[in-house]
């Protein structure tokens, strides 16, 4: 039987991977850096083989597949070349592996991985269901019939797929390291369109996937009555959302989601969209709507005494936006503090505008250092120039985490993709104390 060994195994893709062919029955093993990732946690519970990056990993009879972070000068790939062995990219990988069941990608600018999350929750209700999701979560039941993904847009990787549906939650202007504007974004996603081969499931609220073209049947949804699946009548509360959906303008069933933000009610709407295309029963698709837990870092919550503190992955002014949504729908009558740490310079100097005016709603706005990245450790840019834009934000220091205790029974938004965790960290530590 092949070893499959990953080179980069704690990366958010290569994790989840390497579990659904772990719990299909493959062997599998992977190496990476010392340095702790939550993404390891589902592979040691398996008791998947983590190993330190060694050149002496490599041996005959394996197939490698290599992480897209990792150049091909890696000592471990450069190894594997030498004994002739098959080295596949991750994404490479991925697009061969799909094509063994029904495969749903899930791609956009935004909401990628909630959506993810949420569809594959959904579908395994109707029939054992694979997935991938990009907060490093992955499961492979060996009867699976779909397979559910994360597609990403970084550096064009979703074009290695050609997945049987897609659902595409919006396009927005992000990875400014790479692409060079709008248009070049928006033309990816047209590519990645027209390798979809039975239906595409777009947001018809999203201006820029009304230009979309495929060469299969695209089925809007969203809260204007003109899409193909529209919400209506909705109700908000602290606990969730209720809302009507009708299938073009015929009313089907009514819907509840026990989480808040119109972000949530939109990402529900295309899985709704996906499941009644594929025959799933409403009373169903209602069942795991409802026992949905999300996933990791999507505004995931912790009460430390009188004090709300949340984890989320919001990285850009649109995300930002609606985590505070979210925030004062579901804690309407307490302080939101906003605390962010900006994920790449490249993306900081782009948006820097934009960043400034979805903080800007948040009761109090405090901002860590930007956190730079493998590709890009840093810029001409600091924090500073982000603080100067907002009114009466702070610039917080990891070592003076005790100034966030002036605001009592508030609400903390910890945003950011990258270490922001040693901000809650520090902070839980601190309350703990006093």
């Amino acid at each position: 039987m092949t070893l499959f060994h990953f080179i980069g195994i704690k990366g958010s893709g290569m994790s989840p991977l390497a579990q659904i062919l772990h719990d299909s029955g493959h062997t599998v093993q992977g190496s990476d850096v010392e340095k702790y990732f939550f993404t390891e946690d589902p592979l040691r519970e398996r008791a998947i083989p983590i190993l330190l990056f060694d050149e002496n990993n490599i041996t005959k009879d394996m197939t490698i597949i290599a992480g897209n972070a990792f150049p091909d000068s890696h000592p471990e790939i450069v190894k594997s070349r030498e004994l002739e062995l098959e080295v596949i990219r991750y994404h490479d990988f991925l697009g061969r592996y799909m094509e063994k069941f029904i495969s749903v990608g899930v791609t956009g600018s935004h909401g990628k991985t909630s959506t993810t999350g949420l569809l594959a929750h959904v579908l395994s209700g109707h029939s054992p269901t694979s997935y991938l999701i990009g907060d490093g979560t992955g499961s492979g039941p060996k009867d699976s019939e779909y397979f559910v993904f994360e597609a990403c847009e970084y550096k064009r990787h979703f074009l290695a797929y050609e997945p049987d549906y897609a659902i595409m939650t919006n396009i927005d202007f992000d990875h400014p390291d790479y692409f060079r504007d709008l248009e070049d974004v928006m033309d990816a996603f047209s590519e990645m369109a027209l390798r979809v081969k039975k239906a595409l499931i777009a947001c018809g609220d999203d201006n820029h996937l009304q230009q979309i073209q495929a060469k299969v049947p695209v089925v809007y949804y969203g809260f204007d009555e003109s899409n193909d699946f529209a919400a209506k009548n909705i109700m908000k509360t602290v606990e969730g959302s209720t809302f009507d959906v009708f299938v073009r303008n015929e009313f089907y069933y009514t819907f509840s989601i026990p989480q808040a933000g119109d972000h949530t009610i939109l990402n529900a709407l295309g899985v709704i969209a996906l499941c009644h295309y594929e025959g799933v029963e409403a009373s169903i698709i209602q069942e795991r709507l409802s026992t949905f837990q999300g996933v990791k870092r999507r505004f995931t919550v912790k009460e430390v005494g009188d004090r709300i503190i949340v984890d989320d992955y919001a990285h850009h002014p649109t995300e930002i936006h609606a985590t505070l949504q979210t925030a004062k729908q579901k804690y309407p009558d307490r302080e939101i503090v906003a605390i962010f740490q900006p994920h790449t310079f490249t993306r900081t100097a782009a948006l820097l505008t934009e960043f400034a005016a979805s903080l800007a709603p948040a009761d109090h706005v405090y901002l860590c250092d930007i956190f730079g990245s493998a590709r890009e450790k840093s810029g001409d840019l600091t924090i500073k120039d982000l603080v100067n834009k907002i009114p009466g934000a702070k610039h917080l220091e990891l070592d003076d985490i005790q100034v966030l205790d002036v605001h009592e029974r508030a609400v903390y938004l910890f945003m950011g993709a990258g270490d922001v965790q040693k901000y809650i960290n520090e902070f839980e530590v601190y309350l703990k104390k006093i």
